[in-house]
């Protein structure tokens, strides 16, 4: 099935054609014709799906037909974060570029007057994080009366972030008989709750089991020494198949130092976290996508929705707190049909959030040897690595065997009468070995006394 045979128009399919696509994903296949029949719409999909041309690519088309008025958009595009709407209205100028829709872009850190201005001039397309939107209308800057189109996207995003009681809000002032399209990479409870209060007989598309992980992403875990992460990571960076990636890191901090070490390590990296501006985020993606740099290490910010192409490489420099977002940490890379390949360096200290992530995807993550890729070098030999031994638990350690010190040996019975006949005196005995200083991971092997187990300042 080619886009042709979707209903979609000339103009669009040309856009289409230009963009470089030809065949759409599996739920570009089932969407596009049921949004272009004005149903209501759940798909779940796991991103890195084309979910976004999904309803992008119908809603130009039923927009394409009717007239905007002052400050009341014809269709409402609901995105939980700022990097996610520009997304969005990335693929509405790329795909809309043979029809006259005006389009308005209302997210945080960039000037309300500009805004303001497009609404009064009348907009068909209005993409929006909720705050912002909540904003202007209590301003009386927008009227959503007259939006006939709300996608609600990353719905399972809005709910991690508290956006739920603002979109219902939102909903109840849109019209009651209007066309409802959300979106979502998993279905719980809250979001299901949802749909069946503000969507209407809607058709519901799965292309893929919740919460697992693109097939096409290679998953591997690096077990690693705490103490030799950053090394390891920059040795992996350094791999001749690296040739664009993202980091991941759990802090704000970790990514501000981390992408100061690789800088000074000669990678051309930069970074993206909350605590950035809004102009400074965007100019480092640009940077991204442009190839003035390669290596972007991020904060979870950036870990949904951004859609960069080629993304060849996801490093977890630190194991995600919630195991879902794994899943939309890998899902940068492996993207439209195209292979990629996920990096998780673990240390001991991560066993528990490992397991957690195992038990969501619902298979093991492949594990890879820590020095089989730095450059140069050989394969290493099936052996524990270091960083394992070194990791191994001090208790663990003292309970081994210590291997006895030999014997002194004993003068044969044989030999006495002989050496009492030459008059010779008996041999003495060997001097036993001086024992060896107990290290500090042995020596006492029962339980830790209380006031050794306690830190300072306890």
């Amino acid at each position: 099935m080619s886009f042709a045979d979707l209903g979609l128009s000339d103009e669009l399919l040309r856009a289409v054609g230009e963009s470089g696509y030809t065949d759409p994903t599996p739920i570009q296949r089932q969407a596009i014709p049921s949004v272009l029949m004005g149903k209501d719409l759940i798909g779940i999909a796991q991103t890195g799906t084309g979910k976004t041309a999904a309803f992008v690519l119908p809603m130009i088309d039923i927009l394409g037909e009717g007239r905007s008025r002052a400050r009341m958009p014809r269709s409402l595009i609901l995105e939980p974060t700022r990097e996610l709407a520009m997304q969005v209205a990335e693929n509405f100028e790329k795909y809309g570029k043979y029809h006259k829709l005006n389009m308005a872009l209302l997210i945080g850190g960039t000037n309300m007057a500009d805004q303001i201005k497009k609404l009064e001039k009348g907009v068909d397309v209005l993409i929006a994080t909720p705050g912002r939107l909540m904003d202007l209308f209590g301003r009386g800057k927008i009227m959503l009366n007259g939006c006939s189109l709300l996608v609600i996207d990353e719905a399972d995003r809005m709910l991690d972030m508290g956006f739920i009681p603002d979109i219902e809000e939102i909903c109840s002032k849109l019209p009651a008989v209007r066309q409802t399209l959300l979106f979502s990479a998993t279905m719980p409870g809250p979001i299901k709750k949802l749909a069946d209060k503000f969507l209407s007989n809607p058709k519901t598309i799965e292309v893929a089991r919740p919460a697992t992980a693109n097939a096409s992403i290679d998953q591997r875990l690096l077990k690693v020494d705490a103490r030799r992460k950053k090394q390891v990571l920059e040795d992996r960076l350094r791999g001749q198949d690296v040739r664009t990636a993202i980091v991941f890191s759990n802090r704000k901090t970790t990514v501000r130092e981390l992408a100061k070490e690789l800088k000074r390590a000669g990678l051309r990296a930069g970074e993206i976290h909350g605590d950035m501006e809004q102009p400074e985020r965007i100019r480092e993606l640009d940077r991204f996508k442009d190839g003035e740099i390669n290596i972007l290490v991020a904060s979870d910010v950036a870990a949904r929705g951004l859609d960069i192409k080629d993304v060849s490489h996801v490093f977890n420099y630190d194991v995600p707190w919630h195991p879902d977002d794994y899943i939309h940490r890998i899902g940068r890379t492996g993207r439209a049909g195209k292979t990629g390949i996920a990096i998780t360096l673990a240390t001991p200290a991560d066993a528990e959030a490992v397991e957690a992530i195992e038990k969501l995807i619902g298979t093991q993550i492949r594990p890879v040897d820590a020095a089989a890729a730095k450059p140069g070098q050989a394969e290493p030999r099936d052996e524990p690595e270091a960083e394992e031994r070194q990791a191994e638990p001090r208790r663990e350690r003292s309970r081994r065997p210590r291997k006895p010190a030999p014997a002194a040996e004993a003068e044969p019975v044989a030999e006495r009468p002989a050496r009492k006949a030459r008059g010779e005196r008996p041999a003495a005995p060997a001097a036993p070995r001086e024992a060896e200083p107990a290290g500090e991971d042995e020596g006492w092997n029962g339980p830790v006394p209380g006031f050794l187990g306690r830190g300072f300042g306890s």
